[in-house]
């Protein structure tokens, strides 16, 4: 195996399973690695969340039914368990689902309907 830097990227050969492997970083002007361009998961689910704000509706909507189906798994009573979870997974993807629907509505609303009746302009 040995590595290579081409255009920027870091190209990784070997001749095992995967022959290339390409890695992007970033270079800083003394050649070390720049630890810049990477954030946190906070910092990144925060980003973007004010791109699409229906992506925390839809984590919360399933954290929710995950946390209900996991309260309920212990009073299900004669149901079986397999049937359980299906419930479950089908309501959890239900609100996934559901936000996918409502962002891609609110997007559609923001860039179409909004700035051809209102005349406001796109930020």
């Amino acid at each position: 195996m040995y590595w290579e830097r081409v255009n920027g990227f870091l190209m990784i050969h070997s001749n095992h399973i995967y022959p290339l492997l390409l890695l992007e970083r970033k270079m800083s002007s003394d050649n070390q690695w720049s630890a810049d361009g990477e954030e946190s998961l906070l910092s990144r689910l925060i980003r973007k969340s004010r791109d699409s704000p229906f992506v925390p509706v839809g984590i919360a909507g399933f954290m929710t039914v995950v946390s209900y189906g996991l309260y309920t798994l212990k009073y299900r009573r004669d149901q079986k368990m397999s049937i359980h979870l299906i419930h479950m997974r089908v309501a959890a993807q239900g609100c996934v689902v559901g936000a996918v629907t409502l962002g891609v509505l609110y997007s559609m609303y923001k860039d179409y309907i909004r700035p051809r009746f209102f005349n406001v302009s796109k930020k």
